[in-house]
């Protein structure tokens, strides 16, 4: 009990840090010495100690759809494994329960913009909307081709069932459903190249656009909630690629924190390498997530 705990309170800690890297790697592509890696540490807390304004156009969905946003990808986090262990809460069909709760997040934080009145906010929230239709059922299908290989339908039970023997088995599966979660990945977390979420132009953003009448503490849910998302994804990615349930505890825990901190530079990577995509060919790019996806759960139906 103590031990699973403790992983909660370390993905509470660490999942902010993942963007800092990210950040960082960005820096050193473009020469630049970049922000501390702790710099979204330092937001949150200082957008903790400020007051919040609102606008008189909104009703209380605005004021709760950060707080029930955060509670919802929090919760969903107690289904994710952490480096190999079991994860703190999981029974049998908690896969769909985690894709729910991550669909319920999107739903409040949609809803909470579209209450401003604001027809920027009702614009991301269309793309936002838009850009789920494809990416929730690729993500169920990845997670229900995983669920096919290893015979369970809970999540942590498929990571930890997901050996050596898996990917001799079943590699061109497993590979279609790492290139489906990646994008997938990106997608879900705003990075180029679906979104940019250091851009400043209204008419090209999705999910900062969505939050732009937030401020004080409902800006710190906001962004710590998309911190703790931005783990929780990259730990499906992680633990499909190093399948640290055939190690020892000490080395699983380490390979899984070395992957994770190296998911963050490829993210950085891609982020300097790639430009954005222009809109219209987003679903584009979802649909080839789709498709892997399809793929790999037909693979696995023999």
């Amino acid at each position: 009990m103590y031990t699973k705990i403790a992983q909660f309170i370390l993905i509470l800690a660490l999942a902010p840090f993942l963007l800092g890297i990210v950040n960082r790697t960005k820096a050193f592509f473009a020469g630049r010495k970049g922000s501390p890696l702790l710099q979204l540490y330092y937001d949150i807390f200082k957008l903790f100690r400020k007051g919040a304004v609102y606008s008189a156009t909104t009703t209380w969905l605005f004021v709760a759809g950060p707080i029930i946003s955060l509670g919802a990808i929090l919760f969903a986090s107690v289904f994710i494994p952490f480096g190999g262990q079991p994860s703190i809460l999981s029974f049998e069909g908690d896969l769909i329960l985690f894709i729910y709760l991550l669909a319920l997040a999107r739903f409040f934080t949609v809803l909470a913009a579209l209450h401003t009145g604001s027809s920027f906010e009702g614009m991301g929230s269309s793309r936002e909307v838009q850009f789920a239709v494809f990416a929730e059922p690729a993500l169920f299908l990845s997670l229900a081709a995983l669920a096919r290989i290893t015979g369970k339908l809970s999540v942590s039970d498929i990571f930890s069932n997901l050996t050596i023997n898996s990917w001799a088995t079943e590699q061109p599966a497993l590979f279609l459903v790492i290139g489906a979660l990646f994008i997938i990945f990106l997608t879900e977390n705003s990075r180029i190249p679906v979104d940019d979420p250091n851009t400043h132009l209204e008419l090209t953003m999705i999910h900062e656009v969505m939050v732009l009448d937030h401020c004080g503490v409902d800006l710190a849910y906001i962004l710590y909630g998309a911190a703790v998302k931005f783990w929780i994804l990259g730990t499906l990615l992680v633990g499909l690629v190093c399948g640290a349930s055939s190690y020892n505890w000490i080395l699983a825990q380490a390979i899984f924190l070395v992957g994770m901190a190296f998911l963050a530079v490829i993210v950085g990577i891609v982020e300097s390498v790639l430009a954005r995509l222009r809109l219209l060919k987003v679903p584009h790019f979802l649909i080839v997530a789709l498709a892997l996806s399809i793929l790999a759960l037909t693979f696995t139906m023999r």
